[in-house]
């Protein structure tokens, strides 16, 4: 199978999305928004579907895809790690909360595990300072930080899912 036919998404989970929003002005912000529900990322395919569907350029969708940081192209692990960088977080030490991550898992921001399991995203604030250093994976809030106790919450995530 070509790289090409491996990467196709099923446009037609758009359906739904574009026959209520298409035709409504000012509501792409909102079909980008269902469009990343549904495939967890916006997927190229998708952006030009959506500019088939909507009347727009590709290039527009982009532009306004791009310039909110809510909005990813590639795609996720199943456990989406986002590390506060924040000032409190940062002097409690979440660089090395970094590292340890990136010992146990062998990625840095914006990389995904090969496996597909664990992504990380440096993220400048949680808002949740007095739980410094902070993280989040995917719902689940995680304080009160220590490199220890964040390869064990990784090993623990991984081991879950391998069970699953």
């Amino acid at each position: 199978m070509c790289e090409c036919q491996k990467n196709k998404v099923d446009l037609t989970l758009l359906e739904p999305t574009l026959a209520e929003y298409a035709n409504v002005k000012g509501s792409l912000i909102t079909i980008l928004q269902h469009t990343q529900e549904i495939y967890g990322y916006i997927p190229t395919d998708a952006v030009y579907h959506i500019a088939e569907r909507t009347g727009e350029t590709p290039a527009k969708i982009m532009g306004v895809a791009t310039f909110y940081s809510q909005f990813r192209f590639t795609a996720v692990g199943k456990y989406l790690i986002l590390l506060c960088k924040g000032t409190a977080c940062y002097v409690n030490g979440a660089d090395r909360i970094a590292e340890a991550i990136h010992d146990e898992l062998g990625i840095r921001d914006g990389e995904t595990t090969e496996d597909g399991l664990f992504s990380l995203s440096l993220v400048s604030c949680l808002g949740c300072c007095s739980l410094a250093p902070v993280m989040m994976i995917n719902e689940k809030t995680y304080g009160s930080l220590t490199p220890d106790k964040v390869r064990q919450i990784l090993r623990d995530l991984r081991k879950e899912a391998q069970q699953a």
